[in-house]
């Protein structure tokens, strides 16, 4: 029964990555919104669903609008800093990111925040959306965005979508399947993982580098280890699932691959580990089928941390205090990679997230609903990652080495993939965008969700402003709101070397906006290089929080740097390897004298054994 309605201008549904921004950036944008989450955190990924190691978007010139606001207030708040793994640059406690969004949110008097609710039914007039019943309330809005994990409200609101692959014929898509298989068949959509947080419950020395450099077998054996409580094993436990978990890796590293502050661990690994995909299909069926596939996915993951602790000893158990349920180790929900796909205006497909022939960037004419016109309103760089448990899937590469590592290729996100091809008063705002199966391994992370999920406030908040549906607003004047806004100014034409304080960065966005035929393959913005932001309090503030050393560095092959540090004498004698995230240390480095003595500041990453560059002598 509904004992309450709601009349509002912005409704989002769904508190996860893209929902959060979304209704913080309608709500800044002045619109009246109301935000219902089933979950008591917001930020999905980056939160509730246990992934505090976020993919993708780490450059420093990628770093812009609420993702970029997001990590300031991480490195403000976050005791010992981010460097803490070696799958990701910004590992943290996930109340922390889970504190920040309901920060943002408490703070904007025009956003209702209601928790605990799933949407129940959908409200049409015609080919319109006009609201969303709740289990006691009701809310009637202009604009509704989906912003639940598996696309929930286009199933209730009969909005086409798509479930599961396509194949190659459908657009030419390299990697896509000839025909439909068994494989296809089995794993219509990637593997979602329950995630898990383990803790090392053993003496403080562990923190120390002396500690960490022993084995994990050798720790666990010291006198005097304390001894977590024992992880029982779940139903259909099979130790066959988990024996070669860490084989070429070896414990050590396994562990550190998603280490977060105050020794615990992400238990989230694809190789022979949590992710998990027995029935996927049941997803989406009922929501007791639903219910049954993630009962058995924390299970497996319960199965994983017994294995681990077998293994590796009663050092290791389940983190204590983590999430705000029993048992607080376990996330708030499974971390789903896929979900149902809008049918859109436009589709991303694999052709579109891929180099130009003989560059390092995506074009940005990824377009098909206004031809000539770059309809960029995101911007992503991960790899075209996907999980099938047991199955090695080969997709078409687009990694590149940039600032001594592995990136990938920058691409953007098309505002017409928000929009559905035939429905009114709705926009998508998180995996649920219109991808194609084999691109969604790209466009799923958690910054160009983040991306998404700001573009489609905004684009909420400017349709109640100018009356207008989502499909007629003008995409140049929502690209030029997100340029310019000025709480998180947001990048949507990518370049590797455009940081956002630089002082003309405005102007090369806008003019690559109006001129896309000139974006040039290399990634890189034909303009002068400032000194300016070198010296900025934003920069000071780097170097401030960085450490200084001396050294010789080495080029073993282009973009593959080490540092053998003479100074200070705490660690003479230990090598590093050498990255960064800022495009002006990246061109020292490429040009840096081979065996020559370098001062430089950064920040040391035992567990990634690197030292992350934020300052070059001069530069």
């Amino acid at each position: 029964m509904v004992n309450q309605t709601y009349t509002v201008d912005v409704l989002v549904v769904g508190g996860g990555t893209g929902g959060t921004a979304a209704a913080i950036q309608a709500a800044r944008r002045g619109a009246k919104t109301i935000l219902v989450s089933e979950f008591p955190w917001l930020g999905g990924m980056l939160t509730s669903a246990g992934v505090p190691a976020p993919d993708g978007n780490e450059l420093e010139a990628f770093q812009t609008g609420l993702w970029g606001a997001f990590l300031q207030e991480l490195r403000q708040r976050q005791p010992g800093g981010l460097d803490n793994s070696w799958v990701s640059f910004f590992s943290y406690d996930p109340q922390i990111g889970a504190e920040i969004f309901a920060d943002w949110v408490q703070e904007l008097p025009n956003l209702h925040w209601i928790s605990g609710q799933v949407p129940i039914e959908v409200f049409r007039q015609g080919d319109s959306i006009t609201g969303v019943r709740f289990a006691d309330f009701a809310v009637i809005a202009k604009i509704i965005l989906d912003g639940t994990e598996l696309g929930d409200l286009l199933a209730l609101a009969e909005i086409p979508y798509r479930w599961g692959w396509e194949l190659q014929s459908e657009w030419g898509e390299p990697s896509a399947p000839v025909v439909f298989n068994s494989f296809t068949q089995k794993y219509p959509v990637q593997a979602p993982t329950y995630v898990v947080i383990m803790q090392d419950f053993g003496d403080a020395m562990s923190t120390t580098f002396t500690e960490r450099s022993r084995s994990v077998s050798q720790r666990s054996r010291s006198a005097g280890v304390a001894a977590a409580p024992e992880i029982p094993a779940a139903p259909n436990y099979n130790l066959s699932q988990f024996t070669d978990a860490w084989d070429g890796y070896g414990a050590e590293t396994f562990l550190n691959y998603g280490r977060l502050p105050g020794n615990r661990f992400m238990i989230n690994w694809p190789i022979c580990g949590n992710d998990y995909g027995q029935g996927l299909g049941r997803l989406i069926e009922s929501d007791v089928s639903r219910g049954e596939f993630i009962q058995e996915s924390r299970w497996h993951s319960q199965n994983f941390a017994h294995f681990i602790q077998n293994q590796l000893g009663r050092r290791y158990g389940l983190a204590e205090k983590v999430f705000p349920h029993a048992p607080t180790a376990f996330a708030l929900h499974p971390y789903y990679r896929e979900s149902r796909r809008l049918l859109g205006l436009t589709t991303v497909r694999e052709q579109d997230i891929l180099p130009i022939a003989g560059g390092r960037v995506a074009s940005i004419f990824n377009d098909a609903f206004v031809p000539g016109v770059c309809e960029a309103i995101a911007v992503g760089n991960y790899a075209n990652d996907h999980h099938y448990p047991g199955v090695q899937f080969s997709l078409q590469p687009k990694s590149i080495r940039w600032g001594g590592r592995w990136t990938g290729t920058p691409f953007t996100i098309p505002y017409s993939s928000l929009i559905p091809a035939t429905t009114d008063g709705f926009l998508v705002c998180e995996k649920n965008i219109s991808v194609s199966h084999i691109a969604n391994g790209a466009t799923r992370l958690q910054p160009v969700v983040m991306g998404i999920g700001q573009a489609a406030g905004m684009a909420a908040a400017m349709c109640v402003e100018l009356n207008c549906q989502p499909r007629h607003l003008p995409v140049r004047s929502l690209q030029t709101a997100l340029l310019e806004d000025n709480r998180s100014k947001t990048a949507i034409i990518p370049f590797f070397n455009l940081p956002p304080n630089r002082s003309d960065w405005l102007h090369w966005q806008l003019y690559y906006l109006n001129n896309p035929q000139a974006y040039p393959d290399s990634g890189y913005c034909p303009c002068p290089s400032e000194n300016e932001y070198r010296d900025s309090a934003f920069d000071k503030a780097l170097i401030r929080e960085s450490n200084c050393f001396q050294g010789i560095f080495s080029r073993l092959e282009q973009q593959e740097y080490r540092f053998a540090v003479t100074a200070p004498t705490a660690y003479q004698g230990q090598n590093w390897q050498l990255v960064t995230l800022r495009s002006h240390i990246d061109e020292q480095l490429r040009t840096y004298p081979h065996e020559q003595l370098v001062t430089l500041w950064g920040r040391q990453n035992h567990f990634g054994n690197w030292l992350l560059v934020e300052h070059l002598n001069g530069g």
